[in-house]
């Protein structure tokens, strides 16, 4: 029996691609080397863009159980006020990983896809029908058929290594040492006294001469503590991290014997960043950390592999139903691997910015000058957010929509069946039609495509964004968009092209019921 797609790898990022290949009708494998969730969590928040494709699939209001983020973001040690900006996206939650990757899996357990713990693979072979894959399971070895694997098996990913990708990058140069203990009270208030940078609070991100010094509270008496050290001495990679090791760092970077005890979770990362050199091979996808791996800063790596699983997943499945026009798999890394390279730059970027020393300080307080510049504010904070992603789907094309390769807007909506908005409009992971003002002309051929798009006509609150109709991706972004003043024979072209391009040839059969 051959399988339509075999994920390794059950943590967020294979667990959301799971979501999305079952929605499109896709079944799916997952195979998982854990046999339990460790619990632990490595990232503690989501992002702008991330709880925007959450809202898209209907999921968004149960992460939101979560606590409100701050309205900040963090680049380099820098806090940046959201509320300075007009910025009408979602400002975080603070949701441990753990916590995302239980509330997936429950999800992929309610839309009825395999999820095997315990099983690892440990080989893959590919040639032109498919791809096997070797897996050690509680009960021994054995292989598996797959149409297609995607590697979400992490920064160590066993499918990367066997399937043949490169994986270039830079060697480490910082050591981090964190973990999740108890503080005693006595301990928090030596902090606002003996930490200055920390501004006389008992938490933060901080830079000190000798690094950085992290403080959290995760509730129930629980702190993520860390101390970050530049070109530190030579350590045993394999050595277990212990608390009196943690606890000398953070003497080294802060000059005080901080009281920690009854450690729950410790752990030693290093700034190791590399990317692949391609996203697929042949019939062998990556996403997540199979893909890139970074160091920490900015909060950036559980955000882009949620939205790699949101690129790949309707393109994956539209390959496996046949329908697929030619080179739309290979879109997933022609857009996702620049998204990749600008994931590396920002992380590298804010890890210089965060290094102790003098040359360091005079290079921060030039930096602090241009933050209060708002267009730079903007840029950064919509980097680190995701916001910022703009595809190129209209190449060579001298006059385009500005919408067009960007997240779609979402608008609110008055429709006959009544209110509604865009982001409703996406949960059933269609493509949408979306028409301000009904045009005959531009309905009639959208309705060439009424098995893979829903067609929509609604009233819209936001005139003032100049467009009358939206062609928007499974993905949620916009692949083809007009202005009123647009409306011409170009225009019709256009979207026959961006139909095409995205959604294969045109159907037969007339136009579908208007919601």
């Amino acid at each position: 029996m051959t399988n339509d797609v075999v994920i390794a790898g059950g943590g967020p990022t294979g667990l959301m691609l799971a979501c999305e290949l079952r929605l499109s009708g896709i079944q799916t494998l997952v195979l998982e080397q854990l046999s339990k969730p460790t619990g632990f969590s490595k990232a503690l928040g989501l992002q702008s863009r991330t709880m925007e494709m959450l809202d898209h699939r209907g999921l968004l209001e149960r992460f939101s159980a979560g606590t409100v983020a701050p309205p900040f973001v963090n680049f380099g040690m820098f806090p940046l006020d959201l509320r300075t900006l007009d910025f009408p996206h979602p400002h975080g939650l603070f949701i441990g990983q753990a916590r995302v990757e239980e509330l997936l899996e429950d999800h992929v357990n309610e839309v009825g896809t395999e999820i095997r713990r315990g099983h690892e693979v440990t080989d893959v072979s590919q040639d032109i029908d498919g791809v096997t894959v070797e897996v050690r399971g509680p009960s021994g070895g054995y292989e598996i058929r797959a149409s297609y694997l995607i590697g979400c098996d992490g920064g160590h990913s066993i499918v990367r290594k066997r399937a043949g990708f490169s994986f270039p990058g830079m060697e480490p140069s910082l050591v981090g040492r964190m973990g999740d203990i108890r503080v005693a009270p006595a301990g928090l208030e030596l902090l606002k006294r003996a930490v200055p940078q920390l501004g006389g609070k008992d938490f933060g991100i901080v830079r000190t001469e000798t690094g950085n010094f992290a403080i959290v509270p995760l509730g129930a008496g629980i702190h993520r503590v860390a101390a970050v050290e530049w070109d530190p001495a030579p350590i045993e990679r394999d050595a277990p991290m212990s608390l009196d090791e943690l606890r000398a760092a953070i003497r080294r970077v802060t000059g005080i014997d901080l009281p920690m005890s009854d450690p729950v979770w410790l752990s030693r990362p290093r700034d190791r960043s590399r990317l692949v050199d391609r996203y697929r091979n042949g019939r062998v996808l990556l996403a997540g950390d199979a893909a890139h791996i970074h160091w920490a800063y900015g909060g950036m790596g559980l955000q882009t592999g949620l939205q790699d699983a949101g690129n790949l997943g309707w393109k994956l499945a539209a390959e496996v139903q046949g329908w697929a026009p030619k080179g739309l798999l290979d879109t997933y890394h022609s857009e996702r691997h620049p998204v990749g390279q600008r994931l590396l730059m920002s992380t590298r970027a804010q890890e210089a910015l965060a290094r102790p020393g003098d040359h360091v300080t005079a290079l921060r307080d030039l930096f602090t000058e241009l933050l209060e510049q708002e267009n730079t504010r903007r840029h950064i904070v919509e980097m680190v957010t995701g916001v910022e992603i703009h595809y190129d789907m209209s190449p060579g094309q001298e006059t385009r929509h500005p919408l067009i390769g960007r997240w779609a807007p979402d608008l609110q909506l008055i429709t006959k069946n009544g209110r509604t908005r865009v982001a409703e409009l996406m949960h059933r992971g269609r493509g949408v039609f979306l028409e301000l003002t009904p045009l005959d002309n531009l309905h009639s051929i959208a309705a060439g495509w009424k098995e893979r798009i829903d067609l929509v006509i609604g009233q819209s609150d936001r005139p003032s964004l100049d467009v009358e109709t939206l062609l928007i991706r499974p993905d949620g972004y916009v692949a083809w968009a007009t202005s009123p003043t647009d409306l011409d024979e170009d225009s019709r072209i256009s979207l026959r092209s961006a139909l095409t391009t995205w959604f294969g040839e045109s159907l037969s059969g007339g136009p579908q019921s208007i919601k």
